[in-house]
């Protein structure tokens, strides 16, 4: 007998980023971008009909955020799991390793690896085991001990996966792909043992799957990064953002996995180079105005300004100036620590 089971895996949605309780000014805020891209997946998930909903950690940005925040992120689960998904969700490190409480979380179908845990889910004639725990500093030590705490080993399943949101050696981030390696943050992904099907992993916003160790040898258990859901830093602005949709096919008792990757509609995101040299910060404004002129309004921009005077000349660039030169649909900014860089 065929039968397929399916799992809708994200991560690092980090709501409630660019979302102020009491906004100062009105601009366009990329809160809502994020926001958008949740319930795009969400509503996939629903549309799709799928069995389990498992979200990676960094739900939110920050370890608190409104209620409003909280309301409008717990509720899609909430009907998620009111239509029979169950849903499983990974405290991150940017809620603290703690979600924060709402009666929505509650529901029968709603799990939260809040510590250590497996939960046993039955879908069709198959028992798909989840373990899992919460965001971990300096995991690498406390990892085998982490998983040997879920009781993993004292549930029956057809099917299991480790749900995480840490590091793994080996896994590449930014625009020129800096790879973890040895450190107290950083787990061996060999050490995973080989009773999972998969780890399910978020903390990486660029969406990878690990097969080899940093050797090149075979893993006998991959690491799935689904990515963030959108952009929320430059060093992510080659970065394509996704989720995943994991299809377990069964056929006479033995199981292969399948992992479609399903894109999402990101904001174009970009740097702009301005040389500061001796122009006033009038004239640099002028020019920044037409540097922007040709971007996508839609873009999240980030303006460098280089050069000796760059850090005097930012500080006399207020941001409203700045925002008044750019549409009204782009985010733009000015960089970080710029002028520690400026020749």
């Amino acid at each position: 007998m065929f039968e397929t089971h399916k799992i809708l895996f994200f991560a690092d949605s980090h709501l409630g980023y660019d979302l102020p309780r009491k906004p100062r000014i009105e601009r366009r805020r990329r809160g809502e971008d994020l926001f958008q891209n949740y319930q795009h997946v969400i509503k996939f998930a629903l549309r799709k009909k799928v069995d389990l909903i498992v979200h990676g950690g960094d739900l939110f940005h920050h370890s608190r955020v409104s209620p409003s925040v909280i309301e409008r992120a717990y509720r899609p689960l909430y009907e998620a799991a009111c239509n029979g998904i169950s849903v499983y969700l990974v405290p991150g490190n940017h809620e603290r390793s703690r979600l924060p409480e709402h009666l929505y979380l509650s529901h029968d179908n709603i799990h939260v690896f809040d510590q250590p845990a497996t939960f046993t889910q039955l879908v069709g004639g198959k028992r798909i085991a989840l373990s899992g725990f919460p965001f971990n500093r300096k995991v690498r030590d406390k990892f085998p001990l982490l998983v040997k705490q879920t009781g993993y080993l004292d549930s029956e399943a057809d099917c299991r996966f480790l749900c995480t949101h840490q590091t793994f050696e080996g896994a590449k981030v930014g625009p020129v792909d800096y790879t973890f390696r040895e450190d107290q943050d950083n787990i061996l992904p060999e050490w995973v043992p080989p009773d999972f099907e998969a780890v399910l992993s978020g903390h990486i916003h660029n969406a990878q799957q690990l097969d080899q160790t940093l050797a090149g040898k075979p893993l006998a258990v991959p690491v799935i990064y689904p990515g963030s859901i959108e952009r929320t830093s430059i060093a992510e602005r080659f970065e394509e953002k996704s989720y995943n949709l994991i299809k377990l096919h069964w056929n006479e008792g033995k199981m292969t996995r399948e992992v479609e990757t399903h894109p999402l509609p990101a904001r174009p995101m970009l740097k702009v180079s301005v040389p500061v040299e001796d122009h006033s910060p009038d004239q640099i404004l002028v020019h920044i105005r037409g540097q922007l002129s040709l971007i996508n309004p839609d873009a999240v921009v980030r303006i460098d300004l280089t050069g000796r005077r760059a850090e005097q000349i930012q500080n006399l660039i207020s941001a409203a100036n700045l925002r008044a030169a750019a549409p009204r649909s782009m985010n733009i900014s000015f960089g970080f620590s710029l002028a520690r860089n400026a020749g």
